[in-house]
């Protein structure tokens, strides 16, 4: 009797769970992340930025979803942070050297410029990040040093950001000296000042404007093809590709720490995994998009395309010892920060270099059998 009543029990609960819907993955957690960036909706990058969205969304199947916002859509490019860190967005794209008001060492982060001084280029520099101690560094930056709730994650090697946009060609740091530039903000800005040139820290969205009104004589932004959507072409006539200030340059997202918290293991491996992939996108996305943004640039905008004064370099990286050196003095996480990306650079850089003269030469010969 108890038998054929359990069997019965069991069969109509069976019969019940039938009848219920059946609940698929994306159902079971849905994880909707606006994401506020530092870019407009022109720009390449936030293209990529959708593209690490749609990725997300495809991998998770539908768990994550990232909406991605242009620049100013709910704070200003310099609030982002906080923003991120208040859980006033769930996620926010820029720099880490924005943040460089809180901390100066947050710009040898995103953009040690002149390869943090001794030689580090873009695909070095990812090396650092993965291989050679820099990523638990930037984790330490965010939750111990400036204190604030998110998790980083980098996503896009976009260097050598160019010297940039000149009102007239220049021959010379003197006659860099005698103009108003706009330069990223933090550190970058003052080893400009410690050469003598008068740089201001403006966001992406405030460049043409400025230089329209005459504010500023010269600007650097991202790279030819982000330099092309933002309209900089349509200013001034003269540019220079060569530049040590953003010789390697990483932008990341910023995921608010309780939401990333809330995300179970498997995917916050895919949103890591979607970082990595974002990337390799990025570094070939550059090389193609910015190649033909140059070609434009010179025949349908009758852009010069200069070299950089060759005495411009020298300076610079003179300027950059004085300026690092400075805070490596003053600040433990930054001379820590610093001399991880020195050490790493003692072993990678005599070979990488060697590679680079590889790839250099191989071009310049091809060049010339033209």
């Amino acid at each position: 009797m108890k038998s054929t009543l359990a069997k019965s029990l069991v069969f109509g609960l069976g019969l019940a769970l039938m009848a219920l819907p059946a609940i698929g993955p994306a159902e079971a957690q849905q994880t909707k992340i606006r994401m506020q960036t530092a870019v407009p909706s022109a720009s390449i990058y936030f293209e990529l930025l959708k593209k690490y969205g749609e990725r997300v969304d495809k991998m998770s199947n539908g768990r994550v979803k990232i909406e991605v916002l242009p620049d100013g859509a709910v704070v200003p490019a310099f609030e982002i942070l906080d923003a991120v860190d208040k859980g006033v967005v769930e996620a926010g794209y820029a720099w880490t050297h924005y943040w460089s008001g809180k901390h100066p060492a947050a710009g040898l982060f995103s953009n040690p410029m002149a390869g943090a001084g001794v030689g580090l280029d873009q695909l070095s520099h990812v090396a650092w990040l993965l291989e050679g101690g820099g990523y638990d560094l930037l984790r330490k930056f965010y939750s111990d040093v400036i204190k604030v709730n998110v998790e980083p994650l980098m996503v896009q090697p976009m260097g050598p950001d160019p010297l940039g946009w000149f009102k007239n060609p220049i021959a010379s740091v003197e006659d860099f000296k005698k103009l108003k530039y706009r330069s990223p903000p933090g550190i970058t800005g003052e080893i400009f000042k410690e050469m003598g040139i008068a740089a201001t820290a403006l966001p992406g969205g405030e460049i043409v404007p400025a230089a329209q009104r005459g504010v500023i004589d010269a600007a650097e932004w991202i790279g030819p093809a982000d330099d092309l959507n933002l309209g900089l072409q349509t200013v001034w006539k003269n540019y220079y590709l060569q530049g040590l200030h953003q010789s390697t340059d990483i932008g990341e997202v910023l995921i608010n720490k309780a939401v990333w918290a809330k995300l179970a293991p498997d995917l916050q491996e895919i949103m890591r995994a979607a970082a990595l992939a974002s990337m390799t996108e990025t570094y070939s996305y550059n090389v193609y998009k910015n190649a033909l943004a140059v070609k434009r640039l010179r025949d349908e905008f009758k852009v010069t395309i200069h070299d950089t004064p060759k005495d411009f370099f020298p300076e610079f990286v003179r300027a950059t010892q004085v300026v690092l050196t400075k805070y490596a003095d003053k600040d433990p996480f930054f001379k820590q920060v610093l001399d991880s990306q020195r050490n790493f650079a003692v072993t990678v850089v005599p070979y990488w270099t060697k590679i680079l003269d590889l790839y250099s030469n191989l071009g310049n010969a091809a060049l010339q059998k033209k």
